[in-house]
């Protein structure tokens, strides 16, 4: 056997075959295959190739930081179109809601124990909500119902009960943080149109904003736009929905974020809500409002939470010049901190539901509101709770 000169052996090759038995061809060392290098050399190309390839093609793209088209401004645009954006802060703002304000008299009550003789004798017109003030000073928006007309018109309207005074009765408002009043009454008109023109002109003077109707008030509260709509239920009773649906969706178009309603509904010394008052609570909050707060029973009704928001049906009467002495002097102010973050209102149940009196006198009506305390705030919540209660059981009835 023949030794190759790097020590290695291998048997015959097929060449070698044919050879004498015992002879063998040495085997060289492996040397790659020639092309192999060409190989190598086509790949780096390749490579290379792209390279270039998507230099140029990012280079199309930004463009020269100079190009007058604005290609660079497109870059930046692309650079941070991924960049989360902030969330917007919460927003907090608090409403308060009071019942039925009547600043005057009827001319055929008593003068001595009228509303207009104690605004003589006081010769101030804070005394009225001085015992109020605070809450009221306290909140961003206060918002009662104006139900009677500031007015000199002398043309009664055929009905029982007629109410007015003076122009000047409208500082018992501005004095006291009150903000705006709604006009949506069976009471705004006792004198004729110009009585309802007259008061709307002695709130505004005072800086109090009306609404009402087809009027809706906007005010800008911490940055949010609230609406006010003032909707009357007794003249048309259900068919008044469209309307109120309508003037929420109004308010909605032009950019409110926070739709508050009151409506002027239901009977006269009813504890507990109507199907009516129901079916229209439930329909302005299906139409997008926020808050539905109602007046005019002359008593405490209590509340319903619908779809995550409140309807409280009744708050009583406040301040009350039309009875110097009713024998139910209980009244509530509504109270909510609504949180809103960018335009959405979120859900809360940050309400307050306070008891009071519409007198600081158990005896007679003096016409200045005041908290119930002790015996008598937690009478008054349980009166609140057991319409609320009763609320309840109905809703369920009618569902």
């Amino acid at each position: 056997m023949a030794r190759h000169t790097n020590g290695e052996y291998r048997p015959p090759s097929r060449a070698a075959r044919g050879r004498r038995p015992g002879s063998y061809e040495p085997v060289r060392a492996a040397q790659p295959p020639k092309k192999a290098g060409w190989v190598y050399v086509l790949v780096i190309a390749i490579i290379v190739a792209l390279v270039v390839i998507i230099l140029a093609v990012a280079n199309a793209k930004t463009g020269p930081a100079d190009n007058a088209s604005g290609s660079g401004a497109a870059a930046t645009n692309l650079e941070t179109t991924d960049v989360a954006q902030p969330e917007p802060e919460p927003v907090s703002l608090t409403v308060t809601f009071a019942g039925d304000c009547t600043l005057g008299t009827d001319e055929a009550f008593d003068r001595s124990t009228s509303f207009n003789a104690m605004y003589d004798q006081q010769q101030d017109p804070s005394y009225f909500l001085a015992n109020v003030a605070p809450i009221f000073a306290a909140d961003d928006l206060t918002i009662v119902n104006m139900e009677g007309t500031l007015t000199t018109s002398t043309t009664r309207a055929d009905k029982t009960f007629a109410f007015k005074g003076p122009a000047e009765y409208a500082q018992v408002f501005s004095t006291s943080s009150v903000e705006a009043a709604s006009m949506a009454n069976n009471h705004s008109k006792d004198y004729g149109e110009q009585s309802y023109n007259d008061t709307l002109a002695a709130l505004e003077a005072v800086g109090v904003e009306p609404f009402g109707y087809e009027r809706i008030a906007y005010q800008e509260v911490n940055g949010v736009k609230v609406a006010l709509i003032g909707a009357y239920e007794l003249a048309e009773h259900e068919a008044m929905k469209d309307d109120m649906v309508a003037r929420i969706q109004e308010a909605k178009a032009n950019g409110a974020t926070l739709v508050l309603v009151y409506i002027h509904w239901g009977i006269e010394r009813e504890t507990v809500p109507n199907d009516t008052q129901i079916m229209l609570g439930h329909a302005a909050i299906d139409a997008g409002a926020d808050l539905v707060v109602g007046s005019h029973p002359h008593v405490i009704q209590g509340w319903e939470l619908y779809q995550g928001r409140y309807i409280v049906y009744s708050l009583g009467n406040f301040c009350f010049g039309g009875n110097s002495n009713p024998r139910d002097k209980d009244c509530m102010l509504f109270q909510q901190t609504f949180t809103v973050v960018g335009d959405e209102v979120e859900y809360t149940n940050d309400v307050d539901f306070i008891a009071h009196s519409i007198s600081s006198t158990s005896s007679r009506n003096n016409y200045q509101p005041t908290p119930a305390q002790g015996d008598e705030k937690a009478r008054i919540d349980a009166k609140i709770q057991a319409s609320t209660d009763a609320i309840a059981q109905k809703v369920a009835a009618l569902s």
